[in-house]
């Protein structure tokens, strides 16, 4: 490193001095309190800590980007090169986004306009900061596609958000974010939904760019793998106050305050305990179970998608059966035949004997009662105008049963999932997420299933709410002998929960086994990539040690 750039390196690009941010009105409650944040040129700052703790608020403050009739800054500064946003003009504000600082958000589509193409919501950042003509900004747009490794620039640039994968959106985004080299990036868990390969593509293109470009990087994550890879130094919230401040090592080594131990040692290992096989009834077996998908274009031909193919599996009583793999290897079409949400092109569905996939009348609808689904959002799966207590109900009512004795059973269940029977009269925004899930948990049991199958149940949680979820699924089953069907791409979930586990790859499973077996000897190539790149493998959270 020249003496030029060690001395850039050592500049401070973002100083967040002080900062307090309150509810407007007076006498509005304090959400931020005397943050004191810094981020040195080449230097990636991961923030850390539980949902609600500040994280998204604090960064949203440094863009501008609070709303000035719900929010407001009390106190402190924010220095972008010795510039304080929070007094300079809104039409300086507007300059300096793109040019100076840049936001990646946590979900691509929320961020893209689905009917405009990715190359002109690009050149859109350049036309309204840059002069350059037309041609010169579709060459600079295309230089930007290539350099975060998309493949075929010019095919991307003239797709539409849809057409493209979600670790093919977050790159666009990314180029969004980059193309104008601001000197602070501002990335808000821009991985969480991504598989672990597309995971490590996205965190190694951060590393390269930053790198590159000598860009200051605010990382905000709850995932504390992300932090072993990525961080040079680490910020540690709660209650929106910052508890601990110190290097990467210090923070996952010997970290000092209480919060900061406690968030590190929830995170699951990689290295499955030993457990006893189950060997209970078998309660769900798929035989020869395949789907595909024709794509009808007009005036081109048909696509053919085999979506899964000749799929093989049994889950028992008690038993959690996991299955893993990267987005769009099948696993969440074989959960939606599972549950009747599509229909097989070949094979057969038995649920405790019975055969379900050309089941008619009153059987087809008896399934929807004996198998349960929990999804990823649970937010999005709860009707935000109804209250919690007639959402739960709703199932068991619309099978007959009388609507006081469905009500004991849900507050039955809300004494379960560990929430008081209060908040069966609550909505749902008045919950925080892991509130909300243990609630869609509990309309799942209250139809009695007999196997529950959890599409990404734990995924967008944090560390510390996943731990007590993934507890609160291990005492369900032991109490109520449903068999659970864990769908996820974080192999730590599934060293943690599962007994069995699938991994599917292009619509095949192409190895299983005991959690042990396959997560720590696997025998498939493609299993062994899975591993590899999962974040922070190396690294023993629970002993605060490498492995």
């Amino acid at each position: 490193m020249t003496d030029a750039q060690k001395a850039m390196s050592d500049k401070t690009v973002l100083q967040i001095k002080g900062l307090c941010v309150a509810l407007a009105g007076r006498g509005g409650k304090q959400l931020l309190r005397d943050v004191d944040i810094e981020v040195k040129a080449g230097e990636i700052t991961c923030v850390v800590g539980e949902s609600g703790s500040g994280k998204s608020l604090t960064a949203y403050s440094v863009m501008g980007l609070l709303d000035p009739e719900s929010l407001r800054c009390t106190a402190g500064e924010i220095l972008l090169e010795d510039e304080n946003v929070l007094t300079v003009t809104p039409r300086r504000l507007r300059e300096l986004r793109a040019t100076r600082m840049s936001l990646i958000f946590q979900e691509p589509m929320t961020a893209l306009n689905p009917v405009e193409r990715i190359g002109a919501q690009i050149e859109e950042v350049l036309e309204i900061h840059c002069s350059d003509d037309a041609r010169t900004r579709r060459r600079r747009v295309l230089e930007m596609l290539e350099a975060v490794h998309l493949p075929d620039p010019q095919r991307i640039f003239d797709s539409y958000p849809h057409q493209l994968s979600g670790g093919q959106r977050q790159r666009v985004v990314i180029c969004m974010a980059l193309i104008l080299n601001p000197k602070l990036l501002i990335a808000d868990e821009p991985t969480t939904a991504l598989d672990v390969s597309t995971q490590k593509q996205i965190l190694a293109l951060i590393r390269e760019l930053q790198q590159k470009f000598n860009t200051a990087v605010l990382f905000i994550t709850h995932d504390f793998g992300v932090v072993v890879d990525v961080a040079d130094k680490v910020v540690v919230m709660n209650q929106g106050e910052v508890v601990e401040t110190g290097s990467r090592d210090e923070i996952l080594r010997s970290p000092r305050n209480d919060y900061t131990r406690m968030l590190v040692s929830s995170v699951p290992s990689l290295v499955p305990q030993s457990r006893e096989a189950v060997t209970g009834d078998v309660v769900l077996s798929i035989k020869g179970l395949s789907k595909i998908f024709v794509r009808r274009r007009i005036l081109r031909p048909s696509t053919v998608v085999e979506a899964a193919v000749d799929c093989d599996l049994t889950l028992h009583r008690r038993e959690i059966l996991g299955i893993v793999g990267q987005s769009g290897s099948g696993k969440s079409t074989l959960a939606r035949c599972v549950i009747g949400l599509e229909t097989p092109s070949a094979g057969r569905i038995v649920l405790a004997g019975e055969e379900l996939v050309n089941a008619r009348g009153n059987a087809f609808r008896e399934r929807f009662r004996r198998i349960q689904m929990v999804f990823q959002d649970p937010y999005r799966s709860l009707n935000p105008r109804v209250r919690v207590g007639e959402s739960i109900i709703e199932g068991p009512t619309n099978f007959g049963v009388p609507r006081a004795f469905a009500m004991e059973r849900a507050k039955s269940l809300m004494e379960l999932v560990g929430l008081p029977v209060s908040a069966l009269d609550r909505f749902p925004h008045q919950f925080s997420g892991g509130q909300r899930q243990r609630i869609s948990i509990a309309r799942a049991l209250i139809m009695e299933p007999e196997v529950l199958v959890a599409d990404e149940a734990v995924s967008a949680l944090d560390v510390s709410v996943q731990a007590r979820i993934l507890k609160l699924l291990e005492s369900i089953r032991e109490k109520t002998d449903v068999g659970l069907l864990f769908i996820t791409h974080d192999l730590r979930v599934a060293a943690e929960i599962c007994d069995r586990v699938i991994v599917m790859n292009k619509g095949r499973i192409v190895e299983h086994g005991s959690a042990e077996a396959v997560l720590v000897h696997p025998r498939d190539a493609y299993t062994r990539a899975l591993i590899d790149a999962a974040p922070g493998r190396h690294w023993d959270f629970r002993n605060f040690r490498p492995l």
